[in-house]
C-alpha cells in the first residue's frame, strides 16, 4: 500500500501532508464542505504506508487524508478516533502540537 507524502516548511515549522495514493488530484464535497487533494499540497514522494507512518511519528504537524493512512495512524496511536472528520466518506485528520 502506498501514499503520497510532502513536507512543507514555513517559519521553521514542518507540516507533513499525506494522502492515500488513489486520492491525489481528486475533489470531495459534502454540503458546504470541500477538500481538494491537490498535487501542489499532497503530491510529494510515493512511499510505502509504513515509511510514511515512521515520518508522521516524528511530526508535530500533519494533515492526512484517506482510509488507509488514517487506519494506520490510528493503529499507531498518532491521533484519537475523535479527531477524524469525513467529507463524502473520505476520512481526514490534522495534528497540531503547540
Amino acid at each position: 500500500m502506498k501514499v503520497y507524502l510532502k513536507v512543507h516548511c514555513r517559519n521553521e515549522i514542518e507540516t507533513i501532508a499525506c494522502c492515500d495514493e488513489a486520492l491525489l488530484n481528486q475533489v470531495f464535497k459534502e454540503g458546504s464542505l470541500k477538500i481538494e487533494i491537490t498535487n501542489q499540497f499532497f503530491g510529494g514522494i510515493l512511499l510505502s504506508i509504513d515509511e510514511a507512518i515512521e515520518i508522521l511519528k516524528k511530526s508535530a504537524y500533519f494533515n492526512i487524508v484517506g482510509e488507509n493512512i488514517i487506519a494506520k495512524a490510528l493503529d499507531h496511536k498518532l491521533l484519537p478516533k475523535e479527531g477524524i472528520r469525513s467529507i463524502n466518506g473520505i476520512p481526514m485528520a490534522m495534528k497540531m502540537m503547540f
